[in-house]
């Protein structure tokens, strides 16, 4: 029996995709106005999906719609960041921990394969950084085998990629680079080994040493 047709893609779905990518890439910066006339002519569509997607882009916090179609990428904020810290301290270790009591084949093997060739992002790093950075993560995250959790952790996600490109506009240098590169190995050595504690105990220094904990230093309150 044939596998059934996965579903195409909707034009909200296109939409929502790519000013998605447009804000957490920075060519939408934060506290730009966005035209949706225009934009809707550059990614090749209505405005009609395009409200749409900004109003699933609002849901998020990554977008600001006011009166008369007014729209703007959403500022940055220091608390919002602080927020985003204290519960990913919280979270990220946990997930960690489960992982290394969880984990399947399929999660090691996953786990080995968003490693390869994963390094630290540079400063302006480029949206396939980002994606690679998120798929290492997302691998421990769903090694954790509770939805809920991953669930929690995908939405923190989403809010903290911009907070990263923040605090990357200052060259945080080859040592600090190299300290992440050597996290991300012994975070996976110890999920893979079932060292649970270990696990989380380096996951709760990746977090406090994190692009997002350098970025609450820089912005205002």
């Amino acid at each position: 029996m044939a596998e059934p047709a996965a579903p195409l893609a909707t034009k909200g779905d296109v939409a929502y995709d790519e000013v998605r990518k447009k804000i957490l890439s920075g060519e939408l910066p934060p506290g730009s106005v966005i035209n949706q006339a225009t934009l809707a002519r550059t990614i090749g569509i209505s405005t009609t999906p395009l409200r749409e997607a900004l109003r699933r882009l609002k849901s998020e916090g990554l977008v600001e719609l006011g009166a008369h179609r007014d729209a703007k990428v959403t500022e940055l904020k220091a608390e919002e960041n602080r927020d985003l810290l204290e519960m990913r301290r919280s979270l990220d270790p946990m997930a960690a921990s489960l992982a290394a009591q969880r984990r399947t084949k399929d999660d090691i093997a996953e786990i080995r394969a968003s490693l390869a060739g994963l390094r630290a992002m540079p400063g302006n790093p480029d949206y396939e950084h980002l994606l690679h950075h998120r798929r290492y993560h997302r691998a421990i995250y769903r090694a954790a085998h509770n939805e809920l959790l991953v669930e929690a952790l995908e939405g923190l996600w989403d809010k903290a990629d911009r907070y990263r490109r923040f605090a990357l506009e200052v060259d945080r240098g080859p040592d600090a680079r190299a300290k992440k590169d050597q996290e991300h190995q012994m975070l996976a050595d110890a999920i893979i080994a079932g060292d649970s504690d270990g696990a989380a105990a380096v996951m709760t220094e990746h977090i406090d040493t994190s692009l997002a904990a350098q970025a609450t230093r820089r912005l205002p309150r």
